[in-house]
Parts: C-alpha cells; structure tokens; sequence
C-alpha cells in the first residue's frame, strides 16, 4: 500500500474535497440520524427494535451511500471536470497510485463522517457498547470502503458520476437489492448490513448475507472496481480526451 498511496496526491485532494461549498453537506445525513435517534430515545418510542430499525434502514440505506456517494465522486470527479486532472497525470505519479490514494481519502472521509457518527447513534440508542452498536459501526466501516471504490470507479468511467450514482443508489440498492434476494449478493448495503449483523445477530437488521458472503464479495467488488478506475485513468492519460 505504501507503494500505492501518495501523500502528497492525498493531502491536495483532502485539501480539494474539504475545501469546496460541498463539503458542508457531508456531514448534513449524519447529523439528522443522531438528531432523530436523540428524539426516538427521548419519546421512549414503544418498539424495542428501534434502534436495528431506523440505525440498519436509514443508516445502511440512505446515510452511508448517500454520504459515500457525495465525497468518492468529488475526490477525483471535479478534477476531471474542471480539467485540473490533466496537470495531475502530466506528473510521474502512477495512475494506479492516484486512484488508491483518491479511494483512501474518501473511504477515510466517510468513516469519520457516517461510520463514527454511527457508532454514536449507536450508544445513544441502546445506551452503551452493546453489540449492535459496535456491528453497526464496523458494518458501516466496510461499507465506506467499497462504497467508495465503486464511486471512484463511476468518476474514472463517466463524466455524469452523481447521476449515475444516485441511479445506482436508488434503484438497485434501494429497490432491487432489497425485493430481489438475488440482487442481495451484489448490494453494497447487503455487504455492510452482513458484516454488522455478524457482530450484533439482529434479525430485525434483515441482513440477507452471512459474513463469509458479505467479506468475500465485497473485497471483490473493491478490487475489481479499482482496477477498473485505475485501467481507465491510464487510457485517459494516453489519450488525453475527455472522458
């Protein structure tokens, strides 16, 4: 990884990302989740399985990719849109080297932005370091780094990656991968909600992978879709059009 990852890459990117009216926002999906959690643990709602609930539902299906979503495609999606990129890649750095360290600045991001966030959510709901707490933080850690590889990946292939992210969000994250049991073995959120549930052992988490499943896949996807980025950043370089 020392290879591949560049300090310097990473520190104009955080700089880049930080810096931009966006980022603002980032943090907006988080803050409500603690918000509603305080409001649901101050009303006593009357459902014990709240917390699994509102935490897997709203948690693993809007706020962590909706956050993912927004920061992987800053990172290296405005560089390419404003054309800046091309100063980056007339430098020796290796194009594989940008694409993890772009992945390693998001993936981080958003674990300081969803997973920890989380983790509060977490212990406010059930009131201390309970299982489900600690299953939802460590789901949510796995879930920003895939979900970021593959919105890495969205930037490197297309121009219009927030469209076709929130496509991908919506429709088979939130629709398929959650009527179509099939579709679970290739949802993101199945993978995060697999992984939490190996920890916490919530039915009412409705997670539909074992954790076998969930870690096999998803280091898959990551890998894969790096990959991917990385292959189509070097054609972009060579060929030095627009992609």
């Amino acid at each position: 990884m020392s290879g591949l990852f560049n300090g310097t890459v990473a520190s104009i990117t955080l700089r880049a990302t930080m810096g931009r009216r966006r980022a603002l926002i980032f943090a907006l999906p988080s803050v409500i989740l603690i918000l509603v959690t305080l409001a649901l643990k101050a009303a006593g709602s009357a459902s014990p399985n709240w917390p699994s609930v509102i935490l897997g539902t709203f948690g693993f299906t809007v706020v962590l990719p909706l956050t993912a979503l927004i920061i992987g495609t800053s990172v290296l999606g405005a560089e390419i849109d404003d054309g800046s990129i091309i100063h980056l890649l007339a430098t020796p750095v290796r194009r594989s080297s940008v694409i993890v360290t772009k992945f390693v600045v998001a993936a981080g991001l958003t674990m300081l932005l969803v997973a920890v966030p989380m983790l509060v959510a977490g212990l406010i709901a059930t009131g201390g370091a309970t299982k489900l707490a600690i299953g939802l933080f460590v789901g949510a850690l796995a879930g920003s780094v895939i979900y970021n590889a593959l919105f890495v990946m969205i930037s490197a292939v297309t121009t219009r990656a927030i469209a076709v992210g929130l496509l991908y969000v919506l429709f088979w994250e939130g629709l398929l991968g959650n009527l179509v049991s099939g579709a679970r073995e290739l949802s993101i959120g199945h993978y995060s909600l697999g992984i939490a549930n190996s920890i916490a052992h919530d039915a009412t988490l409705h997670a539909g992978l074992s954790l076998t499943t969930a870690v096999v896949m998803g280091a898959i996807v990551t890998v894969a879709t790096l990959t991917v980025a990385a292959r189509r950043l070097a054609h972009f370089s060579l060929r030095g059009d627009a992609l």
